[in-house]
Formats: C-alpha cells, sequence, structure tokens
C-alpha cells in the first residue's frame, strides 16, 4: 500500500471523526431510549419515532445530499451540514417535550445525509484510485464501524449519568471536528454553472418523496396495519416513476440513470443493502434476546456485543492486505459468507446459552463486516468521474440506509407474528424465526457476489491495483487530482 502524507493524514482523520460521530451517535441513542421514555413520559410509539425519525431524515434526503456535493462543493456541504448537526444534536439534548426531541433527530438525520456523501466523496477525489485510496476508505469503513460498536458502551455509561450527555457529548465531537476540517480539509472546485449543472428540483422532490415514503412504509410494517403499509409503499413507487421520467427528460438530471449501466456500482449496491438488512436485523434480536429473555441489564448487554467492534481493528489492518492479494469480489463473497455462517450458528440459540456459546457468532460478525464493508464501499465508487463521486456516494449510503430498515422492520415484523403470549418458550420461538431473516438476506448477498466474481474472473494476486485504476466503459473519466 502506498504511503500516505501528512496533509493526507490530517483530511483522513477529520473524515474518519465525522464517521466515527455519525456511528457513536446513533449506537449511543439507542441505549438511552429506556431513560428517555422514563424522562418525558413518552409512549412506546412515539419511542419508536425517536429512532424512526433520523431514519427518515437521513435515508430520506441522503441521495441529494451526494449529489449537492457534487453540484455545490464538498467541503463547503461538509462544513455547512456538519455544523447543523453540531446545533440540533445539542437542541436534542435540552429537549423537554416529545416533539422537540423527534424535530432535533429528523434535522439530525437530514445532517448526516449531506454530510456523509459529501465526506466520502471527498475521500474518493483526494486519493489516487488504486491501493491509496483504497487503504483510506478500509481506514474509513473500519472507524464507522468502531463508532457504532464504541457507542453501545459509552451510551451506557453517558446514561447512567443522564440520558441529555449522549446528545451533549457529539455536540463537544462535532466541534473539535468542525475546526479540524476548516484546517486541513481542502477546497474543493464549483461546477461552472455556464456548462448546464444545476439543481434538478423536480428529480430532487420526487425522489426524496419517493424514499421517504418508502423508508417509512418499510420502517413503520411492523407497527401499523397492511393497508396502510401497502399504501403508503404505492405511494412510494408512483413518486419513483414520476422520478424515472423526470430524470430521462432533464438535461442536468439529479441522478444520471446511465451510472446504473455499470455493474459493480449495481452489485455494490445490492449486496449493501442484503448485508445491512442482514447486519442490523440481527443486532436487534440479539439485544431482544439478551435483555428480554435472559434479563441483561443495558451494560451487560453493551459489553457482549462489543466484540463486534473488532472490525474496527480489522479493517485498516488486515481487510487492505486481503483486498490487494484477492481483489474486492473476492474478499466481498468470503464477507457474505462469514456472515451467512455467523447467523447460521446463532439459530439454535437458547433460553440458557453461555456467552462462550454466543461468542463465535459475535465476533464472526464482526469479522464479516470488516471483509464486506470497507471493499463494497471502494466498489461502489471506483472509475466513477470525479463530478460524481458524491452521487455514487449518496447511492452507496442511501442503499446501506435503506437496507437498515428494511432488516429492522422485517426482522420485527416475524418476531411479532412468531410470538405467542408472551411466555419464554414463545419469547424464544419470536427470536428463532426472526433470526431467518439476517440470515436469508446474507444467503442472497453472497449469490449476488458471486456474479461479481464470475464477470471479473479469476484474477491473479497482482492484478486488483490494476482492476481499480481503470474504469468500466461506462464509467469512463478517472478522477483527475
Amino acid at each position: 500500500m502506498s504511503a500516505l502524507g501528512a496533509r493526507q493524514w490530517g483530511v483522513l482523520f477529520v473524515l474518519c471523526g465525522a464517521i466515527f460521530l455519525e456511528g457513536i451517535d446513533v449506537a449511543m441513542l439507542n441505549v438511552a431510549l429506556p431513560s428517555i421514555r422514563a424522562d418525558l413520559g413518552l409512549s412506546t410509539g412515539e419511542l419508536q419515532w425517536v429512532m424512526s425519525a433520523y431514519v427518515l431524515g437521513y435515508g430520506g434526503f441522503m441521495l441529494l445530499g451526494g449529489r449537492a456535493a457534487d453540484l455545490f462543493g464538498r467541503r463547503r456541504m461538509f462544513l455547512f451540514w456538519l455544523t447543523v448537526f453540531l446545533l440540533f444534536s445539542g437542541l436534542g439534548g435540552f429537549a423537554t417535550e416529545g416533539w422537540m426531541l423527534l424535530l432535533a433527530r429528523f434535522v439530525t438525520g437530514v445532517a448526516a445525509a449531506f454530510m456523509t456523501p459529501a465526506g466520502l466523496s471527498i475521500i474518493t477525489t483526494s486519493f489516487a484510485e488504486g491501493p491509496e485510496r483504497n487503504r483510506a476508505l478500509l481506514i474509513y469503513s473500519g472507524t464507522a464501524a468502531g463508532g457504532f460498536s464504541v457507542g453501545l458502551v459509552v451510551g451506557g455509561l453517558l446514561t447512567s449519568v443522564g440520558w441529555r450527555w449522549v446528545f451533549f457529548v457529539p455536540v463537544v465531537m462535532s466541534l473539535l471536528i468542525l475546526v479540524a476540517a476548516m484546517v486541513f480539509v481542502p477546497r474543493s472546485p464549483v461546477p461552472d454553472r455556464r456548462t448546464g449543472q444545476g439543481v434538478d428540483l423536480a428529480g430532487a422532490l420526487t425522489v426524496t418523496a419517493a424514499i421517504v415514503l418508502v423508508v417509512l412504509g418499510v420502517e413503520r410494517a411492523a407497527h401499523t396495519g397492511v393497508g396502510w403499509t401497502a399504501g403508503t409503499l404505492a405511494a412510494g413507487a408512483v413518486c419513483l416513476a414520476v422520478f424515472v421520467a423526470v430524470e430521462r427528460r432533464s438535461a442536468a438530471p439529479l441522478v444520471r440513470l446511465g451510472i446504473f449501466r455499470n455493474g459493480a456500482l449495481v452489485r455494490a449496491n445490492l449486496i449493501g443493502l442484503l448485508f445491512a438488512a442482514g447486519f442490523f436485523g440481527f443486532q436487534f434480536v440479539a439485544v431482544l434476546y439478551l435483555q428480554e429473555l435472559r434479563g441483561w441489564s443495558t451494560m451487560e448487554t453493551s459489553l457482549a456485543l462489543l466484540v463486534i467492534g473488532i472490525d474496527a481493528v480489522v479493517s485498516p489492518t488486515l481487510t487492505p492486505k486481503l483486498v490487494e492479494r484477492f481483489g474486492n469480489a473476492r474478499v466481498v463473497f468470503g464477507g457474505t459468507l462469514l456472515a451467512a455462517l455467523a447467523y447460521a450458528l446463532f439459530l439454535p440459540v437458547g433460553d440458557d446459552w453461555t456467552y462462550p456459546m454466543m461468542f463465535p457468532t459475535l465476533i464472526l460478525v464482526g469479522l464479516s463486516f470488516s471483509l464486506a464493508y470497507g471493499p463494497l464501499t471502494i466498489v461502489a465508487t471506483e472509475g466513477i468521474e470525479e463530478r460524481e463521486q458524491g452521487l455514487a456516494g449518496g447511492l452507496f449510503y442511501t442503499s446501506f440506509q435503506f437496507g437498515a430498515a428494511l432488516g429492522l422492520a422485517t426482522a420485527t415484523a416475524v418476531d411479532t407474528a412468531a410470538t405467542g403470549s408472551g411466555s419464554p418458550a414463545d419469547l424464544l420461538d419470536g427470536y428463532h424465526a426472526a433470526l431467518a431473516v439476517p440470515l436469508a438476506t446474507a444467503l442472497l448477498a453472497a449469490v449476488i457476489s458471486a456474479f461479481g466474481l464470475r464477470r471479473r474472473g479469476a484474477a491473479a494476486p497482482a492484478a486488483p491495483a490494476d482492476r481499480t485504476a481503470a474504469p468500466e466503459p461506462s464509467a469512463a473519466g478517472t478522477t483527475t487530482r
């Protein structure tokens, strides 16, 4: 792997800090939800919206956020929305009513939707395509995973002091990252308006409406009737159809539909969606099992799941070497197979399992994430022109976020349907049924990954660097630096 310069390490430090912040923010809030409900007097439905509001803002505006980075400048978008993230995270900490917290979480999600793809596109345009960029992306993805894992423990500690600190700590972190970003992140050129580039307002409105409606339908599927869910998803499908029609006619589309001719990009997004569905669906079921059935405390559960954070260590150390030797496609395939094995090992979980019996699954889940997530990020953005790097990042993060919502909603629905009277035996039956969801999604992701192996062929160990440097025919125009 190529050595990085001091300036590049500075850029990477800032962007890793931002993605770590996003991960730790979500994880800490998960742990703090019971305390928030007790203090603000929220119902179960209102508590669900504390998480759903963030998912809607994040998933609904991610694609628009990625394109905005390309159109208005990546540094400008990153700094502006990091500031918004800081302000509304603080507002959440001062919330005295449920609606204030919901508003704060929605806007924070929107800020993350603009900030995250801007940060990813800064990496993909600041590091040379090939081993140098691969190393940066793998460090970046490992930091993202580490934020979620560390957040589980930190959230438990902060909640024991007071749940409002779960919101105030990200404010301090955001401020430090903002100052560092102004020093290290280079200015990015804004496209010349004379070239016809501009805001595709109709496309932005229709695709955002489509994604919000679909994510809303999936997120609320386990809590509402079939008619409401079907109607919401149908409305999302209509908006999506209108969006496609608008993009075909637009002179400066929000999403150039030709980008989907890039087979590697499409596969990476599909695999990312399925992998996220399994990863987050499994964690949801595991938390329910440990806390509801086994009676473990929040801190005990957080410490038990901390081993999944091994991906924060493996991603920047071992994964780059595996990618360099075997290529992205093979490493992703191995990651999806490892995930399927992990979930299969947990299927027969009983009401008396000891932690050593759970440990193989938990560590394999962390290893699978380290093998799949970083290389998928590389594949989803390699060979894409610099002017569309924000779009490519937005597409990937939208797929991943939608997959997370899909996995959580499906696992919840299956668990609810399979749970009877609520006795320990019925609870265990529900968990067993729900655990089939992450296993199925991991197996499907592995099948799609296998197509990538066949298309790329059995490359020699030295091939990854060459493949990375050469864009596919449909995405000509490598990054200029």
